[in-house]
């Protein structure tokens, strides 16, 4: 009750305005209507993967996942990696713009109450190697999960998994190349591991790094593994 308060009156006091276009937010969210309305959201998808399909397609799974399916057994991501997420999540990651990480986790929190079938027991935050953590001085993942959890109940584990291979920015590199810069990058620290929990991390490209982490999380005991992100690239 004190929270609510609490964020009721700092509500008043500083009325949301929107992150794009400076206009008044509506709904209790730093965007505005219009801009609210434009966001990509990422409604027909592989039911797997969440990789954007033309609309109808959203029962359906993607060409790659009836090929291989992948280790984690179901990703949610609500918005596609385009404009103007993308610059959300620049602002967020590489900027330390943690009003527009807050934005993404309330807008991803929101979807999340609507399509969330079953509650994951944990949520783990796909870690940064310490170098990479010290040059950012925060882990967006952790960010976006630690709103997660409180918005839905669910414990945030930090510590479950760490990074022991800094590797090069997988935004650089090619499909192939992505799956082998995160192979053996990741080390459980903490055990049990839960039988179903869910990795949190800003977005999904080709999957290898949450795959990697859902193999890996497997090998120690997890029966199922989600993947969350805030966005999923086309």
């Amino acid at each position: 009750m004190v929270y609510r308060l609490l964020h009721t009156w700092l509500r008043w006091l500083y009325p949301p305005v929107c992150a794009l276009c400076g206009a008044e937010g509506e709904s209790g969210l730093d965007l505005c209507t219009g801009c609210l309305a434009d966001l990509p959201r990422n409604d027909s998808c592989c039911a797997r993967c969440a990789l954007p399909l033309p609309s109808g397609l959203d029962s359906r799974l993607c060409g790659d996942c009836q090929r291989d399916s992948p280790p984690f057994d179901r990703c949610l991501s609500p918005l596609i990696y385009q404009t103007p997420v993308r610059e959300l999540i620049g602002r967020f990651k590489y900027r330390a713009d943690l009003g527009a990480g807050r934005l993404l986790a309330e807008i991803f929190g929101r979807y999340l109450r609507q399509h969330l079938e079953v509650k994951p027991m944990v949520l783990v935050p796909v870690p940064l190697h310490p170098e990479r953590l010290r040059e950012r001085g925060f882990n967006q993942a952790m960010e976006l999960a630690r709103v997660l959890g409180h918005r839905l109940g669910i414990p945030v584990s930090a510590d479950t998994c760490r990074r022991v291979k800094a590797t090069a920015p997988q935004s650089r590199l090619d499909q192939r190349a992505r799956r082998s810069n995160v192979h053996g990058a990741f080390a459980v620290q903490r055990t049990p591991i839960a039988p179903h929990l869910a990795l949190v991390d800003d977005v999904m490209t080709t999957g290898s790094t949450a795959g990697e982490l859902a193999r890996l999380l497997k090998r120690h005991g997890a029966e199922r593994v989600d993947v969350w992100t805030c966005a999923r690239r086309p």
